[in-house]
């Protein structure tokens, strides 16, 4: 019973993610970057994520997390979980506690996360760990966004792409230099799928038009 309590209050913690995780990066990042701008824009971009990734990335985990219940206090695959788990919540403490505010996750983290994994810890009857075993949360975490990032990544430019009229190829190669032309040429394909969306058609024509400005008038004026 305990062994599922992982799942359960992984759930819980998971929920409050869900719902606050999205976009916090973004609405942060001002007040972070002003506290610390030491740290590259590189990180504050790898934290700003959607809802499409945060979705596929707690669904990622809540399989992992369910396999590790389901292996039983016994096994060593639940311990480094539980263990992990219980890391995970004071990492969210010494978040907040860094960035003087809330961050995703930091309510669950002190009332169910830290509690949980305190009580079902002292109810193991094997408490031994290995010391490959805290890997395991940066390994698991780093590897479940990656796959998120990959299974989510905008393919709305690669359709729209695809979208531009072969007639348009000719002017377009003429406008641009021979740097440009194989980029310009790419855009006179048949698409790839139908229904591209047409706000990423939009920005993609809306882009290579600009450029394409920018280029005549710099060679005519």
């Amino acid at each position: 019973m305990a062994a599922w309590g992982l799942l359960a209050a992984w759930a819980l913690h998971d929920a409050e993610e869900l719902a606050t995780m999205a976009g916090w990066a973004r609405r942060a990042r001002p007040r972070l970057a002003e506290r610390f701008p030491w740290v590259p824009d590189q990180v504050w971009d790898a934290m700003d994520v959607d809802q499409r990734h945060v979705n596929v990335a707690i669904g990622l985990m809540g399989g992992v997390v369910a396999a590790a219940a389901a292996s039983g206090p016994r096994s060593g695959f639940y311990r480094a979980a539980l263990a992990a788990f219980g890391a995970h919540g004071v990492v969210h403490l010494a978040q907040a506690a860094v960035v003087r505010g809330y961050t995703p996750g930091v309510v669950t983290a002190p009332l169910v996360v830290i509690p949980y994994s305190v009580w079902a810890w002292r109810r193991l009857e094997y408490r031994r760990l290995s010391s490959s075993s805290w890997l395991l949360l940066p390994l698991v975490l780093g590897g479940i966004h990656t796959a998120a990032h990959l299974l989510t990544k905008p393919r709305d430019q690669a359709a729209a792409t695809t979208a531009m009229k072969p007639q348009d190829q000719a002017a377009a190669c003429a406008l641009v230099g021979p740097r440009d032309r194989a980029s310009a040429t790419a855009l006179t394909k048949p698409r790839g799928r139908a229904g591209a969306p047409d706000h990423a058609l939009g920005r993609v024509r809306d882009g290579v038009s600009a450029r394409l400005l920018r280029k005549w008038s710099d060679r005519w004026f």
